[in-house]
């Protein structure tokens, strides 16, 4: 076999271990990164080359051997050869190849066009697309949860405990950031940004053809919202534009209804008017959720006896928000204020108020005490001792 040319890397990729490498995903991998199938011998093994390859007449042209059945006597020998000339290969795509192997997973590329140095980019457009990513794939886990335009601080601590489990892969530069989504077990959200992406894109087409913001609304049910197009301005601004690209695991297949190979997504500075008017649209629009919500009282406010107080509560269950403000008429609210000195939660009913980001209750009403055993009780005033000491020098319009 024709070891691959190229400069070797200072560090190495990591070889998988050939007994757990399928030659099936091996070849797929190679296929969607720009190798070329050039023959082979039928039932033992296929020949590739890599991306823009060519000999020079006398020469050997450079491929890879990959074994089709394990039932060959040199089947794992010739897989870890196969292996290991990837990972001295020096073709920009060998270690994607190898990583796709070692991290499975369904595989989102984000590829930003910012202003740079010999293929370097300023310290900030390179966090700039770190953040934009997370902030896709946050909004992406909420509207697979259910769809909605907006939705503040609803299922942000679902979405954040779905992305913390996502993997990144390494990068040469600020230009290129790729994940690895679990899958298929993890795949819901993928779908969704997927769907939600190409959604955008048709929605903003239609807006500078025609004006109208209405295809924008119809788009809310395949996954758009205010946090999924306020992560793509943020991607694109200060940019020359932007594209997301997905790939479907090897191993777990395509799935059903979806292109075997989905179209890139891509996105201009001249997109950024539609993607901003929409994201105000879908904040205005998006109704209030009535809510029973059990909380621990945090924090009391009261300009006078005998007036409306305000109270904020860090929720315990009810909302799938952290903190709700709360207009309290002046029974409800010593009802909440003996709550507090008594270190116990309490229930309240009403709307949050989608304008704040889910976090305000309006129309408070039928506030009641929730009774907890001891133990639970000085948990709770150790935990509320604790975020009064963080938030001790906090000034109350900072809420």
């Amino acid at each position: 076999m024709t070891r691959i040319p190229g400069p070797r890397p200072d560090r190495p990729a990591q070889i998988p271990d050939p007994d757990r490498v399928d030659p099936a995903v091996l070849g797929a991998l190679l296929a969607r990164n720009g190798w070329e199938r050039r023959g082979g011998v039928p039932g033992r093994y296929t020949r590739w080359t890599p991306p823009g390859s060519g000999a020079r007449p006398g020469e050997r042209e450079p491929s890879l051997l990959v074994p089709e059945g394990c039932r060959l006597e040199d089947y794992t020998d010739l897989l870890a050869e196969a292996l290991t000339a990837l990972a001295r290969s020096g073709t920009p795509s060998a270690r994607r190849i190898l990583l796709g192997l070692t991290v499975p997973g369904d595989e989102i590329r984000w590829q930003r066009e910012a202003p740079g140095v010999a293929g370097a980019v300023p310290w900030n457009a390179a966090d700039r697309m770190r953040s934009a990513a997370r902030a896709m794939l946050m909004a992406a886990v909420r509207a697979d949860c259910v769809p909605a335009g907006f939705f503040g601080q609803r299922y942000d601590r679902f979405a954040a405990g779905y992305v913390d489990q996502v993997l990144v892969g390494p990068s040469s530069g600020g230009h290129v950031l790729t994940a690895y989504i679990p899958a298929p077990e993890g795949r819901g959200a993928a779908l969704t940004l997927l769907r939600g992406l190409q959604a955008v894109r048709d929605a903003v087409d239609h807006r500078r053809a025609t004006g109208s913001m209405e295809a924008f609304d119809a788009a809310v049910r395949l996954g758009v919202c205010r946090e999924l197009t306020r992560a793509v301005v943020r991607l694109v601004r200060d940019s020359e534009g932007a594209q997301v690209c997905l790939a479907w695991s090897p191993a777990a297949g395509t799935p059903l209804g979806f292109a075997d190979r989905p179209r890139t997504v891509e996105f201009s500075p001249g997109d950024l008017p539609a993607l901003q008017q929409a994201g105000e649209r879908y904040r205005e629009l998006e109704p209030s959720v009535p809510v029973r919500i059990t909380g621990s009282v945090v924090r009391l406010r009261l300009s006078r006896p005998g007036v409306p107080g305000t109270v904020r509560l860090r929720v315990l269950a009810g909302a799938d928000v952290r903190h709700v403000r709360a207009e309290l008429e002046p029974d409800d609210y010593r009802t909440a204020a003996h709550a507090h000195l008594s270190g116990v939660p309490i229930r309240v009913s009403g709307r949050l108020e989608s304008r704040g980001g889910f976090r305000t209750l309006i129309g408070a009403e039928d506030v009641t005490p929730v009774h907890v055993d001891d133990a639970e009780r000085d948990r709770l005033l150790k935990s509320l001792q604790e975020q009064a000491d963080l938030i001790g020098g906090a000034r109350e319009g900072e809420d």
